[in-house]
């Protein structure tokens, strides 16, 4: 009933710049906090940014200062723009968010992830 799709990935040179989006689509009510997560070879998956529905953010502290995210409640969208790559950014990017959908008319909660979107820095 839910599906958030993910893009903007690519291949991009250190200190480069990329933005991520990721759109949710379905039978989606609302949307309280959306996420990114990365996960780069033989690592566990690590969360980079959250973002409240208020608008609040948060970072880990590898990525302050260089990612920003941001949300379009209106289009069920999140994204990450992402400025000053680094080679240790290089991971599959996944937005991940809470949301309320309809099902055959009863109101559900559930944790959604997007596919992956792959993002490689180096020269």
């Amino acid at each position: 009933q839910v599906q958030l799709v993910e893009s903007g990935g690519g291949l991009v040179q250190p200190g480069g710049s990329l933005r991520l989006s990721c759109a949710g689509s379905g039978s989606i009510i609302s949307i309280n906090t959306m996420a990114w997560y990365r996960q780069a070879p033989g690592k566990e998956r690590q969360l980079v940014a959250t973002i409240l529905r208020s608008g609040t953010t948060n970072y880990v502290d590898s990525v302050k200062g260089r990612f920003a995210i941001s949300r379009d409640n209106a289009k069920n969208a999140v994204y990450l723009q992402m400025s000053g790559l680094k080679p240790e950014d290089t991971a599959v990017y996944y937005c991940n968010a809470d949301v309320y959908y309809n099902q055959n008319g009863n109101l559900r909660l559930t944790n959604s992830w997007g596919q992956g979107t792959q993002v490689t820095v180096s020269s």
